[in-house]
């Protein structure tokens, strides 16, 4: 019994995380903390100026969606770094579509959709990620809301993919924001190094691997395009 228990140890000590990863798994949550806030400016501009112009909603509604499915990850889980950030990300969201919902014509359809239908389908996703997580076993809710985050995540990591093809007909890279663009970088690969080499977990590296590599087509493209020159309209003197 006790050598069983020293073999035990010895394995353990062998296959002991590094330092460097336990590193990343602290800092991704920080990271993912500062992200919840990038949207802030946005939001601050939408109440001084009491209209949301032509910004849409998805980005926040998906934002609540997301962060309740991953936190809800997170405690069933039991991993503080999932569900602690996310919780933060949870109340930024739901500032942020109140802030949106507030300054919004009632009438608006281009948000994609109307805000009713944005309340209508979050509210859906949410009721039902709480319904499997209070049904079912640990194992198996877990398992479900992870694969539903995950697409929700793939959703939102390929949706400035779109843009990429401007970018590169205009040659003009100026609407990716780099400051942006860096920190999603530094923060999937964060998740990434956590998911893989610490948690060993599908639903938590996969999606941070597939943003990762969306982080970085943009930043190749910041690059290539950085020094573009800007184009005059043909009715438009410069001054």
């Amino acid at each position: 019994m006790a050598y069983g228990t020293a073999v035990g140890a010895a394995v353990n000590a062998a296959v002991k995380t590094p330092g460097w990863v336990t590193s990343c798994g602290k800092a991704a949550p920080i990271i993912s903390a500062g992200l919840f806030l990038a949207p802030y400016p946005t939001i601050k501009n939408i109440i001084a100026d009491r209209s949301v112009g032509s910004f849409p909603l998805l980005p926040y509604s998906s934002m609540c969606v997301n962060a309740f499915m991953w936190m809800t990850y997170g405690i069933l889980k039991k991993d503080s770094n999932i569900f602690t950030p996310n919780s933060f990300g949870l109340i930024c969201g739901l500032n942020y579509f109140y802030q949106f919902r507030k300054n919004c014509s009632p009438k608006a359809s281009n948000l994609p959709g109307t805000v009713s239908q944005h309340v209508n389908w979050s509210t859906i996703l949410i009721s039902f990620t709480l319904l499997v997580a209070s049904t079912m076993e640990t194992n198996v809710a877990s398992s479900i809301i992870g694969k539903m985050a995950v697409f929700i995540c793939i959703v939102l990591f390929a949706s400035p993919l779109a843009a990429l093809k401007t970018v590169i007909k205009t040659k003009d890279a100026s609407s990716i924001p780099l400051p942006f663009t860096l920190t999603c970088m530094l923060n999937c690969f964060l998740w990434s190094v956590y998911g893989v080499l610490e948690k060993n977990d599908f639903n938590i590296y996969f999606p941070n691997i597939m943003g990762l590599a969306s982080s970085i087509a943009q930043f190749i493209l910041i690059m290539i395009f950085r020094n573009a020159p800007k184009t005059v309209k043909k009715n438009e003197l410069p001054l």
